[in-house]
């Protein structure tokens, strides 16, 4: 996956370098840059339009030929047990909310207590980089895609 998000406007792109900070952050298990750029990404509600679709855009691309239930349960075991080992705040409910959101089926008035924008801006670019270090990819192509997606929802709608 190849492009660039450096021509978006300015409230996109402040999202874009957010979101890639805070990926970055969480690859490197650096706690206090994570925080910083976790709470930047939890202050612009958009951010979890985009992230929600780098994730669903890493799944396609990780699983072309459509994810199982055993599939899923993978991604979110893989990513919580590597996260724990630095953060000891991450809810295993959150990142399922994440995947399921980011799949188009997680019904939030079905949840009895779902997550606030701030803990799922916690989470994502837990995810994010766990999906990424599964694909090998970098981050990137997926905000492009992601951005050039949602710009093309908006003008269907």
């Amino acid at each position: 996956m190849t492009g660039t998000w450096r021509h978006l406007p300015a409230s996109a792109r402040a999202i874009a370098v957010t979101a890639t900070a805070a990926v970055a952050a969480a690859q490197e298990r650096d706690g206090q840059a994570y925080d910083e750029a976790v709470s930047g990404l939890a202050a612009d509600d958009r951010s979890g339009l985009v992230l929600g679709a780098v994730v669903r855009l890493l799944l396609e691309e990780s699983h072309p030929e459509g994810l199982t239930g055993d599939d899923v349960r993978q991604v979110l075991t893989r990513c919580v047990q590597g996260a724990t080992r630095w953060r000891s705040d991450v809810d295993p409910h959150v990142v399922l909310v994440l995947l399921a959101g980011a799949l188009g089926v997680y019904d939030p008035e079905g949840d009895e207590s779902p997550p606030d924008a701030s803990a799922l801006a916690r989470h994502a670019p837990l995810l994010v980089a766990d999906l990424l270090a599964a694909t090998g990819a970098p981050l990137d192509g997926y905000l492009a895609a992601a951005f050039a997606e949602i710009e093309r929802t908006e003008r269907q709608d």
